[in-house]
């Protein structure tokens, strides 16, 4: 409960911080041409039977606007006077023409005022990623000083690779660190330089490897070998129970022969999946008691290295019903010192400019992803986006979190789909080229229909949600 009421807690901040200066880029904008707006929200407020929805709302003496806080957590809204928006208020837009009005500005207005909150939100990312680099830095470990290499999955072989090469780059250049943007230039790379055995050699690729299909497959494409040596020991779990210790190294699990925790969560993995077939205690008992070959640490000749000179050990355990040993991983921070670069107040600048930069251009270059059957599966509603956020309150992870969610939510509002702010664009773009102004009976359907794919897109995310909670994706 405590880790759930963390992550909520850092969702619901990044979120409201987000929208009010979303929807404070529309206000700016707007007060700036002489717009009235009539009310300022954060979440929105529908009525409920007699009660008019709002938590809180306030009204400033001689003021035009009301400020206030709605009930339902799914956004915010800023109405501005003379807009179909998605409040619908279709009398307003029945009075006469008023100067204070949205619709009575010149076009070139109106478009400032919808990009208004886009802007602001890409131009935040992009502030906070730089702050983040100039307090914190930036700190990881290069994929080229990864010595022991890395254990690939059958695809990735059939493509050339083996397990222990060492990946240094693709055409486009340097790998930096082992994260998404690794598995995206693989993917779209046509030869990735590695280090096998010592030897600098080059791999060709077709160059359209499906990225999601890397990162969703089981083993992942490629992840770093990390030697399956005991990083710790729970008192009183299977392992502690069988004699394991810090330092000493796992060797087989069932007859199977492994040398990294890659394998060893390849095969827990296995039996998870068996588990679900489980129907009875005996079932579970079975599946759940394991052949552990492993050997101590006194008997391995150097760290990460061999099987050891001395002779293994073989216990018999019951691992918990979530199919734990009860031991801590070594990581990869046990084998290889990070590279650390600091920044100043003005290097900060153009570097997290960069990074939004990279960000955004992966993650718009993924969106073709979503157009597939995997695609939609992997879609994730207000669960998916809370889980981002870090068990602990880590302040650096919660910028970087921020600034992403910023980045997207810039990205997704630009979309030309009306009821979002490039559906808006779209039109008076059509308007300015033109000189032709859509009807308003035309922007309250479409707004209609936009609302509506909008519902119907959030309903589709947050039921994956749920049927992954569910165990059915």
């Amino acid at each position: 409960m405590e880790i759930f009421l963390i992550k909520l807690l850092q969702f619901v901040l990044a979120i409201s911080l987000l929208v009010l200066l979303h929807e404070g880029g529309h206000f700016f904008f707007s007060k700036l041409f002489g717009v009235r707006i009539e009310k300022f929200y954060l979440f929105f407020d529908p009525s409920i039977w007699k009660w008019k929805g709002s938590i809180f709302k306030y009204k400033p003496k001689n003021s035009d606007t009301t400020y206030g806080i709605g009930w339902l957590p799914l956004g915010g809204y800023c109405k501005i006077s003379g807009m179909i928006d998605e409040s619908f208020d279709v009398e307003q837009m029945k009075q006469p023409e008023q100067p204070w009005e949205f619709r009575t500005k010149p076009a070139w207005q109106r478009l400032l005022i919808m990009i208004g909150g886009v802007l602001v939100n890409f131009l935040l990312a992009l502030f906070i990623y730089a702050m983040v680099l100039y307090t914190w830095g930036d700190e990881y470990i290069a994929v080229k000083d990864m010595t022991m290499g890395m254990k690939f999955n059958q695809e990735a072989k059939s493509y050339g690779f083996r397990d222990g090469d060492i990946l240094i780059g693709s055409e486009k250049g340097d790998f930096k660190d082992f994260s998404a943007d690794l598995f995206r230039d693989i993917s779209e790379a046509r030869e990735v330089r590695i280090i096998r055995d010592g030897q600098p050699q080059t791999i060709n690729l077709p160059g359209d490897i499906n990225l999601l299909s890397m990162l969703k497959s089981t083993p992942n494409f490629c992840r770093p070998f990390i030697p399956a040596e005991i990083d710790t020991v729970l008192p009183q779990s299977p392992a502690a129970k069988a004699g394991i210790r810090k330092g000493d190294k796992l060797l087989a699990i069932n007859g199977i022969a492994i040398d990294s925790w890659n394998e060893f969560t390849e095969q827990t993995g296995r039996l998870a999946d068996q588990m679900i077939a489980a129907t009875t205690e005996a079932d579970s008992l079975r599946l759940r008691t394991a052949t552990i070959v492993f050997q101590h640490k006194e008997a391995l000749p150097s760290r990460g290295e061999g099987q050891g000179v001395g002779l293994p050990d073989t216990a018999t355990v019951v691992l918990t019903p979530e199919l734990q040993l009860g031991v801590g991983m070594t990581s990869l921070l046990s084998y290889y010192e990070p590279t650390k670069v600091s920044y100043g107040f003005f290097e900060s600048l153009p570097a997290g400019v960069k990074y939004g930069w990279n960000v955004l251009g992966g993650y718009v270059g993924d969106l073709k992803y979503l157009f597939s059957s995997d695609g939609a599966k992997s879609l994730g509603g207000f669960g998916t986006i809370g889980n981002l956020f870090p068990p602990v309150w880590d302040w650096h992870m919660f910028w970087l979190m921020t600034a992403f969610l910023s980045i997207i939510l810039a990205f997704m509002n630009i979309l030309p789909i009306p009821a979002l702010d490039g559906g808006h664009v779209l039109f008076l773009l059509y308007e300015m080229i033109t000189g032709r102004k859509p009807t308003e009976q035309f922007m309250i359907r479409a707004e209609y229909v936009g609302f509506g794919i909008l519902i119907l897109l959030m309903v589709v995310a947050n039921l994956n949600d749920i049927l992954r909670w569910l165990g059915y994706m």
